[in-house]
């Protein structure tokens, strides 16, 4: 899985605003700036704050974007799943 924070930034030069100036606002702690720069996690809090800060929705400053091996990973396990369900309701006919 991997996150981006590509619309955060560009967020806030719409808003004209430095990251600095958001790390101040929202009280984000510097090592945490420095993750979000290297799009990796942050929890829901720091997100939050964030979002107060700018008015807007967490959709508006983070991306989830899905690897191709997290894709095939929850197909196959979707496959599995709806094999296994079919198959005990064809059981449960059958009797």
């Amino acid at each position: 899985m991997s996150i981006s924070y590509n619309k955060l930034w560009k967020l806030l030069i719409d808003k004209k605003m430095s990251a600095s100036e958001l790390r101040k606002i929202a009280e984000i702690a510097p090592n945490t700036m420095t993750r979000m720069r290297k799009d990796q996690d942050v929890s829901l809090a720091v997100l939050r704050r964030i979002c107060d800060c700018l008015e807007c929705d967490f959709g508006d400053i983070i991306e989830y974007k899905p690897n191709k091996k997290d894709k095939r990973s929850y197909l196959m396990k979707y496959i599995l799943l709806t094999g296994l369900l079919l198959g005990s309701l064809t059981v449960q006919a059958q009797v």
